[in-house]
């Protein structure tokens, strides 16, 4: 089959308004998707979509919707009763505030609990059963190696990553079988903007036009997901991650969480 009889004719996209998110909605456009376009910020999923059906000509819906809301899943089920979603991707989770988590209220940690386990498991179990049931479909999850341990200014954040990459996995043998395509991306440093607005606001770019260093590129990732989304369950993205990956299974348990303190120390100072 075609890529779009596989995973079409719609494909929802979680977090879509900027970074990998819209870029992977740009490339299942390009692909002949039809693409519901899902983030916070009207404004810019409608310019996005514009874009999008002006360059491809694909259909295109636009959900405003704060994910970290007790009924976002909810919504986001009842605005798309009407179509077939064939392809799920969640992008949505990352940590804008990268501080020790006794600096914020506990509603905080629990708002990204929601954001990135509790909505993707429940929309995956939504789209998947209707993708099922036709024998096709194909789902995405991101992660991060924060999930790979424990480590300060990401305890909330690491756990969550650590929750979507098992449950990336664990889906997966369940469904490949069935005709669903389910990979779980795991994402090192990315240049994003939300990473630059993060390093430009602690003072570690100049610019946020800036690129932060060592990080791999948008179009990396999104070349590396689109050629492995029948390789699933789990994909490490980028040479640089893969080798942090390898060099992490010659360590204990203890020595890995202890590294990876020293790396945030190291990048971030004493002054957290």
């Amino acid at each position: 089959m075609s890529f779009a009889d596989s995973y079409g004719p719609w494909a929802l996209v979680a977090g879509a308004s900027d970074g990998v998110g819209a870029a992977f909605a740009e490339r299942l456009a390009e692909h002949g998707i039809n693409l519901v376009l899902l983030a916070r910020r009207q404004t810019v999923l409608d310019e996005l979509a514009a874009g999008i059906t002006d360059r491809t000509g694909v259909e295109t819906r636009t959900l405003a919707v704060d994910l970290t809301e007790a009924n976002a899943a909810e919504t986001i089920i009842a605005a798309t009763t009407d179509l077939e979603i064939g392809f799920l991707t969640y992008c949505a989770g990352a940590d804008s505030r990268f501080e020790p988590f006794l600096s914020a209220p506990i509603a905080t940690a629990e708002a990204m609990l929601h954001r990135n386990c509790t909505v993707p498991m429940q929309l995956c179990h939504h789209f998947a059963a209707g993708m099922v049931d036709r024998g096709r479909g194909g789902i995405v999850l991101f992660g991060s190696g924060a999930g790979f341990a424990g480590a300060p200014n990401m305890v909330a954040y690491g756990a969550t990553k650590a929750f979507d990459m098992v449950f990336a996995e664990a889906l997966w043998a369940e469904l490949h079988d069935k005709g669903i395509d389910v990979l779980g991306l795991i994402l090192g440093k990315t240049d994003t903007p939300s990473l630059r607005r993060l390093e430009h606001a602690r003072g570690q770019l100049d610019s946020e036009d800036d690129s932060p260093s060592d990080a791999a590129s948008i179009s990396e990732v999104i070349e590396e997901a689109f050629a492995n989304l029948t390789n699933g369950p789990t994909l490490m993205v980028g040479e640089q991650m893969r080798t942090v990956y390898r060099m992490l299974g010659t360590l204990t348990r203890n020595q890995t969480v202890e590294m990876m303190a020293q790396a945030v120390q190291a990048t971030m100072g004493d002054d957290r």
